[in-house]
């Protein structure tokens, strides 16, 4: 199978939303939901949220950029697990909320995250 860069879903009932199973893997380590610099959500797979994520925003105290980017990314972050059955997360409301996202939704990938805006 090829590379996945693109999906479109609709959550269920219970905001969860299904991970194509070629990215299960790659979400393996959990995942983390932040809110982007936009009305869009941030999904981190959690060993690049660890190992690229944190060390930036570990930077020095007195920077008010390091601090911005602090307050953009941690407000309102969540982290998740897929479930095994199914290979779905669930997003927060306050996430969906804020990106506007009611059921359907485009996840685009950018690089080592995912993009998920609403459709």
């Amino acid at each position: 199978m090829g590379k996945v860069d693109y999906f479109e879903r609709k959550l269920d009932d219970k905001n969860r939303l299904t991970i194509p199973p070629e990215l299960r893997d790659q979400l393996a380590s959990g995942v983390v939901f932040t809110r982007g610099f936009g009305k869009y959500l941030h999904m981190y797979p959690k060993d690049v949220w660890d190992e690229l994520v944190e060390p930036k925003l570990d930077g020095d105290i007195l920077d008010e950029r390091v601090a911005d980017l602090n307050v953009q990314f941690r407000m309102g972050k969540v982290e998740s697990e897929l479930d095994d059955k199914q290979g779905r997360v669930r997003l927060d409301s306050h996430l969906t909320a804020y990106a506007g996202i009611d059921k359907d939704v485009t996840a685009v990938s950018v690089g080592r995250y995912w993009r998920l805006m609403a459709e």
